[in-house]
């Protein structure tokens, strides 16, 4: 029998039950139990719980959620994937990827690890809908593989066509630190992440620089940025004072996008954004577009001593 991540099994010769979280080879499969234990264990050896969810018999796309009453759900349009808790086993979590939009989304998801790729779902979304795309475990996300979504959005009204969407996300601890809360179009309790609040598309450094240009005869060079970059609007914009608080926002994140962009281009190893504290609404965004920028190695507060937590530096692979 074939089975496959998020896959609900029966130890076939002992009294354990537990999902499939881990493909180790083409006869072993990683399974965790209720007690959050992964266990090695041979295909030849496990059994689908019959009635329990979806089944490797069944289609190799899970089905969405229905939902009769979608208006209940009061939370901002946009595409999210809601990370469920299981009940059955406490480590064992549940990706679902939610549609809040008014329009079908065509979507897949693909994982890298090492240069490794594995597809793990592909898909049509409708609108007002969760659908199960991956299982694993909590105590494993250290080792989890980096995720690659791929989104197209459909709709029959005369709309023009949205871009495509590529979103890399690598899911750390502090993704899972807020209190978990009911998600919507799910049973289960768990963690609401937006994947498309920010448009961010894999940056090729190369076509990057070559967007600078006006053109190749005026070879036109990127600027090299300072290494610490202040975003604070006063030292952007003259008429600040005359501005509203969204547009200041928005000053202040085309001037991050582009200093990012910058030193990407020019290789730079660290650069660091004097953000302020203030309510954290810039340093909230910040790392959000630092968490999803594939060339991005890591991030932290920078020089405590010097900016307190108003500042953050970024490292480049």
């Amino acid at each position: 029998m074939k089975f496959k991540l998020g896959d609900f099994v029966r130890f076939v010769d002992e009294k354990r039950e537990g999902y499939v979280t881990r493909i180790i080879d083409a006869q072993t499969l990683g399974v965790t139990d209720e007690d959050g234990f992964e266990i090695p264990v041979a295909i030849s050896n496990l059994t689908s719980v019959h009635g329990f969810g979806e089944t490797a018999t069944d289609q190799d796309t899970p089905k969405p959620v229905q939902v009769n009453a979608p208006s209940i759900h009061k939370f901002e349009n946009g595409i999210y994937v809601a990370v469920a808790t299981d009940n059955k086993a406490g480590n064992v979590v549940h990706f679902h990827l939610v549609n809040q939009l008014p329009m079908v989304l065509l979507a897949s998801l693909t994982s890298e690890k090492k240069a490794k790729y594995a597809g793990l779902y592909h898909g049509i979304v409708q609108t007002g809908q969760a659908t199960l795309i991956h299982s694993a475990s909590l105590a494993d996300l250290d080792l989890w593989p980096e995720f690659i979504f791929q989104m197209l959005v459909f709709s029959k009204n005369d709309i023009k066509p949205a871009d495509p969407l590529v979103i890399h996300k690598k899911f750390r601890a502090k993704d899972f630190s807020t209190e978990q809360k009911e998600l919507p179009y799910l049973k289960n309790k768990g963690w609401l992440i937006r994947l498309d609040d920010i448009a961010q598309v894999t940056i090729d450094p190369q076509k990057l620089k070559e967007s600078f240009y006006k053109s190749p005869a005026e070879k036109k060079t990127v600027d090299i940025p300072a290494k610490e970059i202040d975003l604070h609007i006063e030292t952007l914009r003259d008429d600040h004072h005359f501005l509203e608080t969204d547009e200041i926002l928005q000053i202040q994140l085309n001037h991050f996008q582009n200093a990012l962009d910058a030193a990407i281009v020019h290789h730079f190893d660290k650069i660091i954004f004097i953000h302020g504290t203030g309510n954290g609404t810039l340093r909230n965004k910040i790392h959000k577009l630092i968490s999803m920028n594939p060339h991005i190695k890591t991030y932290m507060d920078a020089q405590k001593e010097k900016f307190g937590y108003g500042a953050t530096e970024i490292v480049f692979k």
